[in-house]
């Protein structure tokens, strides 16, 4: 199992950013080494937030690894690697307007209410709830969010 390494970069315009490296042994048994932007220093202050926010991608990396007891993942850091996957500028499969409007929802809704939580202890019915709930503000957000949450939640993965 790999941690992988986080650096501080100094970028010539705009704030520093974090950079997490890792690498893994490719099909012919040669090192390939990998960089992904995490955010700025404005997003996270420190290494262990940046930490947080790559348990999503840890797991992603680390899949081949098969450990006993594999770290609860919690819904805040599910977000965090949906907005890191899913939401970047990278990622051309969804709309700029989807991906506005994603995590949009995100921070309106699904962080506030469950970022404590874990994946498992997350159940349909309280998601039912919060949906009911956004359909009772619906005056700031679109016309069916239970239709959106219902979609935004069939693209997480479980």
């Amino acid at each position: 199992m790999q941690h992988g390494c986080m650096e501080r970069l100094n970028r010539k315009r705009g704030p520093e950013v974090w950079q997490f490296r890792w690498s893994v042994t490719g099909p012919e048994g040669k090192r390939l080494y990998h960089k992904k932007i995490v955010g700025t220093v404005e997003q996270y202050r420190d290494e262990t937030a940046v930490r947080r926010a790559v348990v999503g991608l840890l797991s992603e990396i680390n899949t081949d690894v098969q450990s006993r007891n594999p770290p609860a993942m919690t819904i805040a850091q599910l977000c965090d690697h949906f907005e890191q996957r899913e939401l970047g500028k990278e990622n051309t499969w969804r709309s700029h307007a989807t991906k506005k409007i994603y995590k949009a929802y995100l921070t309106r809704w699904v962080r506030p209410h469950w970022h404590k939580y874990e994946l498992a202890e997350v159940r349909t019915i309280q998601s039912r709830v919060l949906a009911s709930r956004i359909a009772a503000s619906k005056k700031q957000l679109c016309q069916n969010p239970q239709s959106d949450v219902r979609s935004l939640q069939s693209c997480v993965p479980v």
